[in-house]
């Protein structure tokens, strides 16, 4: 991929120290006469709300590249598994969980020690930079009608997408009762500069409202202005703002938007899906995203052009004695047909592995998908078209759902289907294998009411999981449910 440009040193590292949502009282108060002559400096021009703007999307790429969240909706929903140890000779080819999910991936993640505690105050670090971002943009006097509207709209879009990411991880899926009434997330669209505030969880109707609000907000100012340096693909545009919206319209099953707006991006976005030919040579590219993109978060690379870390560091394999820790599952490796040429994304490495006190050489498939220098693939164009086919299925439109389908088999030199197959469980089988390590299975287990069952290399203490289940979520971090009396926790935590 190409990267960022990192930022010089700024004020706007001041504004972090006060931006966290639900940090203390006395904390806030003590910190805030201090800092916010340094907001007001820092965003009071256009340079310094871009560089602010620039320190919103450093903040959600390392967010969503941390190993956690990258792993999470693979590792639930058993496309993930884990390679054996390399780090010492006492390990070498023990079979472990990482630290960084050992509780969750046994569906026991702990309030008191979540394993994704820092992804949930980051995020919320993160919404309140797209606030303070949308709060000072208008009085800007240095800075276009048509710039001040392009920042806004990508500060929007940046809040509805951390807003979604909190919401899929923290409250159940909009399906899990009638009229979505269940309990949702805080949606936060003011800064902690206004006050500090202890709100309560919305239901996940209306979390799906201000969600959908701010994206349609966002599309109605989007200017088409290029206003940040480095690859167009890394920030959010008006062509990304849509893939987000399909997929919220999905999550949401509103089929009719669901399909519209996928089909909108489809015809009109100008962005082609890449060829059978081209698929394989796309995704092995060390330094570049696949040509179909619509959003990856590109890895910051500073002055010597050294890179702080990426999604390789889980995935890659470069010899037997340096790989990353997760592995395809052979439940997943085995749903591919063997002329399938996404089978040919994964690449076979047997390793020495411990088995009963005993050394056996077995199989891991390492994906190609990540290797090099990888950033996080937030939308591409293939996505579009297993939403328009599940919502066509929906909307009894078959022969358009079989098209869809089709189309990306038909890419990746798999059968197609003839018509007489269970749709619903096609496209859910498409996603599976064409999203694979994109983040997307177990919200797609959860949205289609199914059951988790986990099998090849599988070492949690449950790896099974019965819909509906209190544990398709996680736990709200204890801290922040201390800092915050109206703050409720998920069921069972």
């Amino acid at each position: 991929m190409k990267y960022l440009k990192n930022s010089s040193p700024i004020k706007f590292a001041a504004i972090l120290a006060v931006i966290f949502l639900l940090q203390s009282c006395s904390d806030f108060l003590e910190q805030e006469p201090g800092t916010q002559t340094s907001i007001n400096e820092q965003l009071g021009t256009k340079q310094g709300v871009l560089q602010a703007m620039n320190g919103m999307y450093r903040s959600i790429e390392a967010n969503v590249r941390t190993e956690a969240f990258t792993t999470y909706a693979d590792l639930q929903g058993g496309n993930l598994k884990f390679a054996p140890g390399i780090s010492t000779n006492t390990t070498v080819g023990q079979v472990t969980t990482p630290g960084n999910v050992v509780n969750l991936y046994s569906f026991d993640d702990l309030a008191d020690k979540s394993n994704l505690a820092a992804f949930y105050s980051t995020s919320y670090n993160i919404i309140n930079q797209a606030n303070l971002i949308l709060e000072f943009t208008d009085a800007l006097t240095d800075a276009s009608e048509t710039e001040k509207n392009q920042i806004k709209a990508e500060a929007l879009t940046a809040r509805a997408y951390t807003h979604f990411l909190l919401s899929e991880i923290y409250s159940q899926n909009y399906g899990f009762t009638a009229d979505a009434s269940h309990l949702g997330i805080i949606y936060n669209n003011t800064s902690i500069t206004n006050g500090l505030q202890y709100p309560a969880r919305e239901t996940v109707a209306t979390t799906y409202t201000f969600i959908i609000n701010d994206i349609k907000d966002a599309l109605n100012l989007y200017a088409n202005t290029v206003l940040s340096n480095g690859p167009a693909y890394s920030y959010f545009n008006k062509n990304n703002a849509k893939a987000l919206l399909a997929r919220v319209y999905l999550a949401k099953k509103d089929w009719k938007n669901a399909y519209d707006t996928a089909d909108d991006i489809i015809k009109n976005s100008g962005v082609v899906l890449m060829s059978s030919a081209d698929y394989l040579a796309q995704w092995q590219k060390p330094d570049a995203p696949v040509s179909e993109v619509l959003l990856e978060f590109s890895i910051p690379k500073d002055a010597e052009g050294a890179i702080s870390g990426s999604l390789a560091a889980f995935f890659g394999y470069t010899s037997d004695s340096q790989y990353g820790k997760y592995t395809a599952s052979k439940d997943l490796f085995d749903l591919y047909e063997s002329t399938d040429i996404r089978k040919q994304l994964f690449k076979n490495h047997p390793l020495p592995t411990s088995v009963n006190l005993q050394k056996e050489i077995l199989n891991y498939y390492f994906t190609d998908k990540f290797q090099g220098n990888p950033g996080y693939v937030a939308f591409r164009l293939s996505e579009q078209y297993l939403i328009r086919a599940e919502s066509a299925i929906e909307l009894n439109n078959s022969s358009q759902a079989t098209q869809d389908i089709n189309t990306i088999r038909t890419r990746a030199n798999a059968a197609v289907l003839k018509g007489n197959e269970d749709l619903k469980e096609a496209v859910f089988l498409e996603r599976r294998k064409e999203l694979c390590f994109e983040g997307h299975l177990f919200f797609d287990i959860a949205r289609n009411k199914k059951d988790v069952s986990r099998n090849d290399g599988c070492i949690a203490l449950s790896c099974s999981l019965t819909y509906p289940s209190p544990k398709f979520i996680l736990p709200i971090p204890r801290s922040n449910i201390n800092l915050n009396n109206n703050l409720k926790q998920n069921e069972s935590y």
